[in-house]
């Protein structure tokens, strides 16, 4: 106790992270993360690291949509098996689901329920951490792209229809935006929503309330999509480029000759442990000089 009374005293705040030493330790883990690639031709999932330098993750199958939970493991949807594989970070391989209708979208919920959209069955499926499935929605037309904001909406789009549905925690459903074919989809920490459109190929962008607007062009198909920490949109596009945007639109290659990239999903930024913040409040507080006290003669 007090160890913490002495941070407050000097200002510092571990639940903030306002401390330098704290900053410095989140930048440090937002570097490292890992971005996982579908190549469904290849029938591989590619892993690249922060840097760029590429890796086969895993090989043999054909991944239709990709997600990682929050422990880091990889979920992908398959299309020749109508499976759903689960893949620890160091690439051991197990069935988490089966007998899925060509399962291509997937999302996880705050909760860490894996939501998985069937494309020929028109179904979402819902799938507990422990594998239970119990049915989310139907009725769609072709849903792939599936993406969730911060209230726990969740929001689904299709090669069926120009319409992006949104989808309460409850499964009651309006309709969010038309004129649209999604391909991917993903939210930015604003809560503005961007879009892959499969008919204009082009990146949209929408806001909370449903305003669109362009955010950019002259792509070949872009797919995939994805945001990593520091808030920059990483693009797949079908020709065989993955490209970074700054939140100002600024473009950049980032990886380049993969043979047709799809779904692509960000590791999750890790936690940082109670011990590690600890640790490194102790250093800034070591950092600080005491002052000399002055006694009276």
């Amino acid at each position: 106790m007090k160890f913490k009374s002495n941070i407050r005293a000097a200002g510092h705040s571990i639940g903030g992270l306002v401390y330098a030493g704290a900053a410095l330790l989140m930048t440090f883990s937002a570097s490292a993360q890992n971005l996982f690639v579908a190549n469904n031709v290849g029938g591989t999932v590619l892993k690249f690291t922060s840097g760029g330098a590429q890796s086969t993750f895993a090989s043999g199958v054909n991944p239709q949509g990709l997600a990682v939970d929050s422990a880091g493991d990889v979920f992908e949807a398959d299309g020749n098996s109508g499976n759903i594989y689960e893949f620890t970070p160091g690439g051991a391989q197990s069935t988490f689901a089966t007998g899925l209708q060509y399962p291509s979208g997937l999302a996880f919920n705050s909760a860490g329920d894996l939501f998985v959209a069937n494309f020929n069955s028109g179904v979402i499926t819902e799938f507990t951490p422990g594998g239970t499935p119990s049915i989310f929605a139907s009725g769609l037309s072709k849903p792939d792209a599936l993406a969730f904001n911060s209230a726990g909406n969740l929001f689904v789009g299709g090669q069926g229809s120009d319409n992006i549905y949104e989808f309460t925690p409850g499964g009651a459903s309006s309709i969010f935006a038309s004129g649209v074919f999604p391909e991917g989809m993903a939210f930015n920490n604003a809560g503005n929503l961007f879009v892959s459109d499969e008919g204009t190929y082009t990146i949209v962008e929408f806001t909370p309330g449903g305003t669109e607007s362009p955010f950019a062009s002259g792509l070949i198909q872009p797919i995939g999509l994805a945001f990593n920490s520091a808030g920059n949109l990483f693009v797949a596009d079908r020709g065989d480029t993955i490209y970074e945007y700054t939140p100002g639109g600024t473009q950049s290659v980032f990886a380049t000759g993969i043979d047709q990239p799809g779904a692509i999903a960000f590791q999750p930024v890790p936690e940082p442990s109670t011990l590690a913040l600890l640790a490194v409040a102790a250093t800034a507080l070591l950092g600080r000089r005491p002052k000399t006290a002055i006694r009276p003669g």
